[in-house]
């Protein structure tokens, strides 16, 4: 019960199954919104669970107070308060595609908010670790491959879905930059530092042995296939434990060495929140508070007034 674009909704209520709308709205986040697939999975985990707390009650049936009881259902069932609001956003934005595209006169996730979250900072390595971690020893493709992966993450503040959806054209050896597309399928680029591109090269020149100059995927395994995210994670995990790094280290851990790094540096905000694509500066501004963390830490260490007398 899809309309055309620009038809106005007839106002009367679809019949279809809740399954079916369900299916309906990610086709509706696909193509529309061209949302990436793993949120795509995301939308259909969190309203799927919307549907098995619903039951056997129709969706048009449902108000507020049936809300904050599957709210409350999910908070007793151990689900913070990020995954609660997150599934709350999810929910809203069902409600809202059914009331455009099929006749729904209510919203009842409007106003409602869940439980507050416990703030914890992201984990970040000291310069000292990161540097570490790039220490990997000369040795076969894949080690030159991985050796690239976590200089281009720690270089550019990369996400994992992005590096692992990298083409080598992606890569300007010229500019010294890297094409990304991130959430939203917004394209943004953003700086290769010199070691980086280095370490890019050499892997560019070792990637040849594994596949074809014209295979799409900057990455690949050992036969030639796009390298999953679950590669490069487990991949990482035990470099660092060769590397003698006691941190669970993990993609995302070299994202906010790299913006917490860059702002320890240059103080400048709005340049971390480009580089590493946020929508809203708020988001950034987390890394400041990782900066301060940082600089309690010296100030802890170093001032003579500072010290704890024993």
């Amino acid at each position: 019960m899809r309309r055309a674009a620009g038809q106005e909704s007839t106002g009367v209520l679809s019949t279809a199954s809740a399954a079916q709308l369900l299916v309906e709205f990610l086709g509706h986040l696909a193509t529309e919104r061209r949302l990436s697939k793993n949120t795509l999975v995301s939308y259909e985990r969190d309203i799927a669970a919307l549907l098995a707390l619903a039951a056997e009650s129709p969706l048009a049936q449902l108000q507020v107070h049936h809300m904050r009881r599957f709210i409350s259902q999910l908070h007793a069932r151990g689900l913070d308060g990020c995954s609660l609001a997150r599934m709350l956003s999810a929910w809203r934005g069902f409600f809202r595609y059914l009331a455009r595209d099929h006749g729904y006169t209510n919203n009842p996730c409007v106003g409602l908010r869940a439980p507050k979250a416990k703030k914890s900072l992201p984990q970040a390595l000291s310069p000292d670790e990161a540097a570490r971690m790039m220490d990997i020893p000369d040795g076969d493709e894949l080690a030159t491959r991985d050796k690239a992966i976590y200089e281009l993450f720690y270089s550019s503040g990369l996400r994992l879905s992005e590096l692992t959806g990298l083409a080598p054209d992606d890569i300007n050896v010229g500019d010294a930059t890297v094409r990304v597309t991130g959430k939203g399928a917004k394209t943004r680029v953003v700086p290769v530092g010199s070691q980086a591109l280095a370490a890019l090269q050499n892997w560019l020149v070792k990637r040849e042995l594994l596949v074809s100059r014209e295979s799409p995927a900057l990455f690949v395994s050992r036969n030639g296939a796009r390298l999953t995210a679950r590669a490069v994670q487990y991949r990482m995990k035990a470099w660092a434990l060769k590397l003698g790094l006691a941190a669970d280290v993990h993609p995302h851990m070299l994202r906010h060495s790299f913006a917490s790094h860059v702002l320890q540096s240059s103080g400048d905000l709005r340049a971390v929140q480009e580089m590493l694509g946020h929508a809203s500066i708020s988001t950034t501004q987390i890394y400041t508070h990782l900066d301060f963390q940082y600089l309690a830490k010296v100030y802890d260490a170093a001032h003579p007034r500072a010290r704890k007398k024993s």
